[in-house]
Parts: C-alpha cells; sequence; structure tokens
C-alpha cells in the first residue's frame, strides 16, 4: 500500500552521497554541532556543502569586554575557519540579529530563495518540533526552515524569485538534527575528529558550550570525550562506533 504521507516513513539506512548540501542554522557553531561529522565525510568525497547561518551571533558570549561590533566579527571568522575544516566550499551570512529571530514572512523568502539558489540534494537544520527546546532561535530557525522547504517546492510561492535563472526546487531530503524521534543515522567514525576541529574553530564558544575546551588540555579533552560518548551512544542502534542522528524527512 502506497504511503500517502512519505514525510513520515523511517529510513534506517544512511544516505548515498549527495551531490549538494544546504546546512540552515541559526547560529555560528549550530551545523558543526548537529552534522558536522556527515559533513565533513560527504565534503571529502566531493560533496559541495553550502553552509548558511542566520544570525549574527551577537548574544553569544558570557564575557562582558566583548563589545557588539567585535563578538559579530569575531564569529563570522570563527565561522569561516569551521566551514574550511570541514570542507565546506560556500558560507552565507543573513546577520539577522542574534536572540530575536522570528519565523516572519521575510526569513522564509529568504530562506527559499537560497534553497532555490543552491539546489541541495539534501538539507540539515534544527527539529522545531524539538520538546523543551528553550532557545527561541532554533525554534525560529527550524521551523522558518520547514515552511521555505515547501515555498521552494512550488512555484506559486514567492513567483518572483523565479522570473530569473532560479527555478523552483525540491530537495531529496531534509534531517533534521537535535530530533525527539530519530530514525536515520550517519557514521562518522572515520570522519569525527574533523567535527572536533571544526567545532574548536568556535573557540568564544568555548565557556558557553563547550566547557572551557578553549582553555587547557585536560578541558578540550572532556568535551571531546563528551562528543565522543554520545556520539558512540548515537551508533548503537545502527551498530557504527560513531554516528550522528538525525530525523529524516521526504520533503
Amino acid at each position: 500500500m502506497t504511503n500517502l504521507y512519505s514525510e513520515l516513513d523511517s529510513h534506517n539506512k544512511q544516505l548515498p552521497r549527495p551531490d549538494r548540501v544546504l546546512t540552515i542554522g541559526a547560529h555560528p557553531d549550530d551545523a558543526e554541532f548537529g552534522a558536522g561529522g556527515t559533513l565533513a565525510k560527504w565534503a571529502s568525497d566531493g560533496t559541495h556543502v553550502t553552509m548558511l547561518v542566520i544570525s549574527d551571533g551577537s548574544k553569544g558570549t558570557w564575557d562582558p569586554s566583548i563589545g557588539h561590533e567585535e563578538l559579530v566579527a569575531l564569529r563570522a571568522a570563527e565561522q569561516r575557519a569551521a566551514a574550511t575544516s570541514l570542507g565546506a566550499e560556500e558560507i552565507v551570512m543573513l546577520e539577522h540579529t542574534d536572540g530575536e529571530l522570528v519565523n516572519s514572512l521575510e526569513l522564509r523568502t529568504e530562506l527559499c530563495y537560497w534553497i532555490r539558489s543552491t539546489r541541495p540534494d539534501v538539507i540539515f537544520t534544527h527539529d522545531p518540533w524539538k520538546k523543551y527546546m528553550l532557545h527561541p532561535d532554533h525554534r525560529a530557525a527550524g521551523m522558518a526552515a520547514i515552511d521555505a522547504i515547501v515555498a521552494a517546492r512550488d512555484h506559486l510561492f514567492f513567483p518572483e524569485q523565479l522570473t530569473g535563472e532560479l527555478e523552483k526546487y525540491r530537495p531529496s531530503a531534509v534531517c533534521l538534527w537535535s530530533a525527539d524521534e530519530l530514525d536515520h543515522w550517519e557514521d562518522i567514525t572515520q570522519s569525527f575528529d574533523t567535527k572536533v576541529e571544526a567545532l574548536l574553530e568556535h573557540s568564544t564558544q568555548g565557556p558557553t558550550t563547550m566547557g572551557d575546551a578553549q582553555t587547557d588540555g585536560e578541558a578540550s579533552a572532556a568535551f571531546v570525550g563528551r562528543l565522543r560518548s554520545r556520539a558512540a551512544d548515537m551508533g548503537m542502534t545502527p551498530k557504527f562506533a560513531l554516528a550522528e542522528a538525525f530525523k529524516r524527512i521526504t520533503p
């Protein structure tokens, strides 16, 4: 019997290496935490990776001595370095104000444009339905991304985008990181170290999300140990040594 709701299908096999991938993250470092190992694995085999960051990262510090403009510049530089570590070829920084993201028609239009422009086979983003997700930017970014994916596939959404070279576009798969209901796993055993390398480029986030991993070897080892333990737990279901896990949707 044909499933009319293919977005609800279970997908427990690894995806074939896609030609093009787009990540949509609320902040610098979100995609690295959520899918960095998978991105590095595919990029090393020739996948064109575009990393889109919606916010300017301007709230992401506990250091009162760092000013707004300085922090924005630092986080953008860290994102570029992290993307280079992963092998990403393109970075898009939309520079919306950190902490104030809203799933607006304006943001949906922007994301629809980039989906149609980059034409990814696979899109990675936040799971907007995750229970008890506190960060409003993560909720807003995930829902805006989902709404933009629906818009991008139909020509009557934002038709002004289609007057030039752009065409409507539908990706093959959407993978949501930090999801409650996991049904897709990617083996990152060989790319785990690259994921760590990319995350450590985000040195301003050491105190906030990485247990001061930027300060000394002991703290760094503890952070890497936590990442490895989580990746090992995720790998138990598909029997990978280390894995990243997602909710996969067929749009």
